[in-house]
Formats: C-alpha cells, sequence, structure tokens
C-alpha cells in the first residue's frame, strides 16, 4: 500500500470517529460518516442557530482541507474582500464547531501536515541538499543591517 493510500485510509478512520459510525468497510463507513454527521448538523440548527465564525488557518494547505470539510457537510465558505486568503468564514451552530467540526479538523490537519512536511524533506534532501535542517538561531545583539531581495 502507497503512503497515499495509507493516509486516506487514516482521514476515513477519523472522520467514522466523528461520526460515531460503526459500518465495516471504508467507503460505506465514510459515506455514512457524511450522512450521520450532516443529520446532527441538520438536528444542531434547530436547537442551536447558525453563527458566523471566522477561521484563520496557517496555511493553503490547511485552507484546502477546512473548505474541503465544509463543503463535504454542505456548509459554505466564504471570505470577506479585505480578508487574508486563509481566513475562511462560515454560518455555522456553535455546538458543531466545538463538538466535531474543529476537532475533527485539527486531527486531519496534524495527519495532513505531517505528511506533507516529510514529503517535503525528502524532495528536498533527494533534489536539492541533503540533511537541510533548520537555520542557525542567533541574539538579537548580532543583527546587522537587513537586506531583502526586494532591496
Amino acid at each position: 500500500m502507497t503512503e497515499e493510500e495509507l493516509l486516506i485510509q487514516k482521514l476515513l478512520r477519523i472522520e467514522a470517529l466523528y461520526s460515531g459510525t460503526t459500518f465495516s468497510g471504508e467507503k460505506d463507513a465514510a459515506a455514512h460518516a457524511i450522512d450521520r454527521i450532516c443529520k446532527r448538523l441538520k438536528e444542531l440548527q434547530d436547537l442551536d442557530p447558525p453563527r458566523e465564525y471566522r477561521f484563520s488557518l496557517g496555511n493553503t494547505w490547511s485552507k484546502k482541507l477546512f473548505v474541503a470539510l465544509l463543503r463535504r457537510y454542505n456548509l459554505k465558505p466564504y471570505r470577506y474582500k479585505r480578508q487574508k486568503y486563509t481566513t475562511v468564514m462560515v454560518q455555522v451552530p456553535k455546538s458543531f464547531v466545538e463538538e466535531t467540526l474543529w476537532p475533527e479538523f485539527l486531527k486531519l490537519d496534524n495527519i495532513l501536515c505531517d505528511y506533507l512536511s516529510e514529503v517535503t524533506d525528502r524532495i528536498i534532501s533527494q533534489g536539492i541538499f541533503f540533511g537541510s535542517s533548520d537555520e542557525e538561531v542567533r541574539n538579537d545583539s548580532e543583527m546587522k543591517g537587513l537586506s531583502s531581495p526586494s532591496d
């Protein structure tokens, strides 16, 4: 099984965990998980009216994952004109955010970021420079005149 297939299996198991599904078989379990979560969201909207949330995500990969998760649950992500590209707005019940959406996103995002970091490290070490560790950290007192590539 490839790394990507393993990653997809992990993601499906997390989704099944948050839906409480007991179905066996990846595709059936995933489809049932989505249905259960969407039903729970509809029930929550009657008890807990949707409110506007702003999510500021740290990178474009996390944003893509979060938007995909929102769309999977039939939620409509948006942002206002002057907001950063990594900002996502959505109307959703608070209880759904706290109990399902945000915890599920955090677990999925952690797995995805770990995977992307491993792939990036491997590609850089094989294609650019082996053993490229983080940069050296110096004291502020050593700082001299700063230049940037656009200077």
